[in-house]
């Protein structure tokens, strides 16, 4: 994995341990496709579940080529970073024990409390592991003048 550093940079695997979204970039046939995902990073990987009625994983499948991009904004502090990722992904079996890892970092730990949606996820479900070839890392803060 190559890593783009600019000026203004930050720690990259920190960025990824917070609960943002992503926005995972697919192709249909000719047409880009955004979705927005939560992920989870582990060993140089995003890793994303993908549930039965998801037409990514359909995509992925057809054209493994994607990109991710997550953006951590606060408007109060002019806090802009974002993480573009290029790679492949493919689709996995469903690994209950890392889907519970991605899913607690959005819910918590205490899996009774999780939205009943989350909470009883099984090998109908899917993972998608993307393998980044190239990431750019770049802090486009700025300063707040009001």
């Amino acid at each position: 994995m190559k890593i783009y550093r600019y000026k203004k940079n930050f720690n990259l695997d920190s960025f990824l341990s917070k609960p943002l979204f992503a926005h995972l970039a697919t192709v249909d046939e000719d047409f880009p496709r955004d979705s927005p995902v939560w992920f989870h990073w582990e060993d140089e990987k995003l890793w994303i579940i993908g549930t039965p009625s998801d037409t990514f994983p359909i995509r992925i499948r057809k054209n493994p080529k994607c990109a991710i991009g997550i953006v951590e904004y606060d408007k109060k502090t002019g806090l802009v970073l974002h993480a573009g990722f290029r790679g492949r992904a493919t689709v996995e079996p469903f690994d209950n024990g890392l889907a519970c890892r991605l899913l607690s970092k959005y819910m918590g730990v205490d899996k009774e409390k999780w939205d009943p949606r989350f909470q009883f996820l099984d090998d109908s479900n899917m993972l998608i592991r993307f393998i980044p070839e190239t990431v750019v890392v770049r802090d486009q803060s700025y300063t707040v003048s009001y």
